[in-house]
């Protein structure tokens, strides 16, 4: 029988927040396991180009950093177009290239509206590319909400959330530039004027994926 969708999630997700390991120990459990074949990142919305005092920023130098260490193999960037008129995989991919992840690492996922559809939708892209070991690399209040998600739903990935003390110590050029204009959607409606607040809190729950086993999953 399917199981209903965000009531065992946000039990779950209580539970977790009450529970969950700190972000150095679930790094360094996820290192016994490592490398991965590939990482998942959840997209965020892009404002504008200084991206250096933002989650976005965090977020892409964080997969820079487990692909620099041989942690991750490759990176699925996820995220359509939701709250500003850049879509999110794109953006993020293409700052991750310009950090220096090697464009053939780099996949965007450019269909998700919210955090639980950017862990289904690229966990399905990663499956079809026959990726194995899959990693979810975010930061810790997200990575928290999105392991009891995948939790109620027997999703096998694992859980990267940053460490923002490493992130610290990790030396790299911030000032890269990329021409947004790429991933520009002309003609862009924010999420709030497509659906309303009931809409997307239960897209947020996962309700809108059709789901009874993610692709792929044995």
């Amino acid at each position: 029988m399917m199981k209903t969708p965000g009531v065992l999630y946000l039990g779950a997700c209580f539970l977790l927040f009450l529970s969950c390991a700190s972000p150095v120990k679930s790094y360094h459990k996820a290192l016994a396991t490592a490398p991965y074949d590939v990482l998942i990142v959840p997209g965020i919305p892009y404002q504008d180009q200084d991206w250096t005092s933002n989650i976005m920023k965090d977020r892409v130098v964080w997969s820079y950093y487990l692909y620099k260490k041989g942690i991750a193999r490759n990176v699925i960037f996820s995220g359509n177009a939701v709250y500003s008129p850049y879509v999110e995989g794109k953006i993020m991919a293409m700052y991750a290239i310009a950090l220096g992840i090697p464009e053939k690492h780099v996949f965007s996922e450019i269909k998700a509206k919210h955090s639980t559809e950017n862990l289904i939708y690229s966990y399905r892209i990663a499956k079809k590319m026959g990726f194995e070991k899959i990693a979810v690399a975010t930061d810790p209040n997200q990575s928290a909400g999105l392991k009891a998600y995948a939790w109620d739903y027997g999703i096998p990935v694992v859980f990267i959330p940053i460490v923002y003390d490493s992130l610290r110590c990790f030396t790299i050029d911030l000032s890269i530039k990329i021409d947004p204009s790429e991933a520009y959607i002309s003609d862009f409606v924010p999420l709030p004027q497509r659906e309303n607040i009931i809409n997307r809190i239960m897209g947020t729950l996962g309700f809108e994926i059709r789901k009874a086993e993610p692709e792929g999953k044995k």
